[in-house]
């Protein structure tokens, strides 16, 4: 592939050059490989010179022009078969022209690896384990939940098509006042289906999904709850929500196309005395005090702006002496990455959670938490109240079942988690080409169509000069550029990046489409053409699969 060659050729050419300059360059230099704007400004470019100006103290130019001199030696050396010539443009990028051939052999690996085209080994050594969702099982999953799914969902895939070995997980937060209020709120709904006079407990959850399950609750076990003490019949309503919210939760996560490999439960924590054990380690280590009857982690020691309650002066556990004990679980399963998405609410654990990980003795480097802003939705231009027969919330299966999973998944994913979110309804809902997600899926289906309409299979022995049509070869260098993408993806966690790929590559089939006919006369030109239209097609298959989007062969 002309884009591997180049690739260890500028590195192979980057140690020569270095060697000659007796430097070692810092750890994690890094520089760009692009496809060009402008064609007639060659078909790649690297900015090599202007990130070592700082190194080197040296201008970008003199750079580039020594370090044009070791590519191309080098690239005599390795008998080049690939770069039709290397320029200096712009000051300082060192520009690439490719032959043809060379340029159009990704094609050719495209449709032979099929759906293993773009994977990579980029992750190779690297266990990540990805927390997502972990909604507390007091409801429906809300649009808030959704666009964690989408978004942690779609990173597992990546990270997995990269190479990294990784596991996702589901926090069960099934312990703690949140899950007693909801056992004492369904008792009380429990008894008012029977007629009984029943108030909801203060701050109990009003949700008319509560009412539901205490109708299906009465239909079950008739009024036998009754002659149970008021702490066992509200403990007995507790699990019975906590089971039966969790099935709907993994219903729909399911119908969602989001599968965990892991559901860990807090109670775990409490029945195998991990939080006590973790408490007493860290009390070991001086990290903890007594002050004013509570107990408090001394976070500012590791860089929190103050030292936080760890057990309340009630004896109860803050949310953070579980968090800490489950943190502490997932370093000793062997990983070496773990990333938490967490709501909005929770930008305070960031550091706390990392000053505890740190005093537990792991490298805080090793944790990454993003924050998942909200999603607003829009209908007719106007913000949607987000309140309905469910409760305070829109649920993700009232979304999905609105626009499709599909539209749901890509609307979730196509922008930066740390943006808020604007989600058109009457946009996700179109059938035309300003969806973003049928705008992808036309591309997908219309190179299925025209596959079927050939009348013969597509060969890779081709005659890859044919294509030298400008709208020709700025899809090659498209389909050329999915492994890179993917590989931005996983590195910077943001799934995004492949949405933004994809769109661009659609974008560039659709321009060539209209510009060029794929099927005529010319047999030779219908073969080259045929070829580049199905490369097109799996790098769009292989990418939409990643993002969890369904791939139709006809719209």
């Amino acid at each position: 592939m002309a884009k591997t060659y180049l690739q260890e050729l500028i590195r192979k050419s980057l140690k020569v050059y270095t060697g000659t300059k007796g430097l070692e360059l810092p750890p994690g230099f890094a520089y760009d490989l692009v496809v060009t704007r402008d064609p007639s400004h060659g078909d790649l470019a690297v900015n090599i010179a202007f990130k070592m100006a700082g190194i080197l103290r040296q201008k970008p130019p003199v750079i580039a022009a020594e370090f044009l001199q070791i590519l191309e030696t080098e690239n005599d050396r390795l008998q080049n078969s690939v770069i039709e010539r290397m320029v200096i443009a712009g000051g300082a990028f060192i520009n690439f022209y490719l032959k043809k051939a060379s340029l159009g052999q990704v094609l050719e690996d495209a449709v032979r690896q099929d759906r293993d085209y773009g994977k990579s080994d980029f992750g190779k050594g690297k266990k990540v384990l990805l927390e997502y969702v972990s909604a507390n099982p007091t409801g429906p999953l809300t649009i808030a939940h959704g666009r964690q799914a989408a978004v942690g969902d779609s990173l597992y895939r990546i990270l997995k098509a990269t190479g990294h070995e990784t596991d996702s997980e589901y926090y069960l937060n099934d312990g703690g006042r949140q899950m007693n209020l909801l056992g004492k709120s369904l008792w009380a709904r429990y008894r008012q289906e029977l007629q009984l006079d029943a108030e909801l407990p203060e701050d109990g959850y009003q949700g008319a999904y509560l009412t539901d399950l205490a109708r299906k609750l009465v239909s079950e076990k008739k009024d036998s709850l009754l002659k149970q003490t008021e702490e066992q019949a509200a403990d007995f309503c507790r699990s019975y929500a906590c089971q039966e919210i969790m099935e709907t939760i993994r219903r729909d996560l399911h119908d969602f196309r989001v599968e965990f490999d892991h559901y860990f439960s807090e109670q775990t924590l409490y029945k195998k005395n991990s939080v006590q054990k973790c408490l007493e380690f860290l009390t070991d280590k001086g990290h903890l005090y007594e002050q004013e009857g509570a107990l408090w982690f001394r976070s500012t020691a590791f860089g929190d702006d103050k030292d936080r309650v760890i057990r309340k002066t009630t004896g109860e556990y803050t949310y953070l002496a579980p968090d800490i004990a489950y943190h502490r679980y997932k370093f000793d399963r062997g990983y070496n990455k773990l990333v938490d998405f967490l709501g909005p609410d929770h930008h305070g654990y960031i550091n706390r959670i990392k000053a505890s990980c740190q005093a537990l003795g792991y490298d805080a480097g090793q944790i990454e938490i993003r924050i998942v802003q909200l999603s607003t939705l829009f209908r007719n231009g106007q913000p949607v109240r987000m309140s309905t027969r469910a409760g305070e919330f829109v649920t993700l299966r009232e979304l999905m079942d609105e626009v499709g999973i599909d539209a749901t998944r890509f609307f979730f994913i196509m922008r930066k988690v740390e943006s808020h979110l604007d989600f058109d309804l009457d946009l996700a809902k179109q059938k035309s080409q300003e969806n973003p997600v049928y705008y992808l899926q036309y591309a997908h289906a219309r190179i299925a169509s025209i596959l079927r309409n050939a009348g013969r299979a597509v060969e890779t022995d081709v005659n890859l000069e044919r294509l030298c049509e400008e709208e020709e070869t700025n899809l090659i260098k498209f389909i050329s550029d999915y492994p890179k993408a993917l590989v931005q993806a996983s590195e910077f966690l943001e799934p995004y990046r492949l949405a933004d790929y994809l769109r661009d590559l659609a974008m560039c089939f659709h321009k060539f489409y209209a510009a060029h006919r794929v099927l005529s006369d010319d047999l030779e030109l219908t073969k080259a053409r045929l070829l580049l239209a199905d490369a097109a097609r799996v790098t769009l298959r292989n990418g939409l699969e990643l993002l969890g989007i369904s791939q139709p062969e006809s719209m």
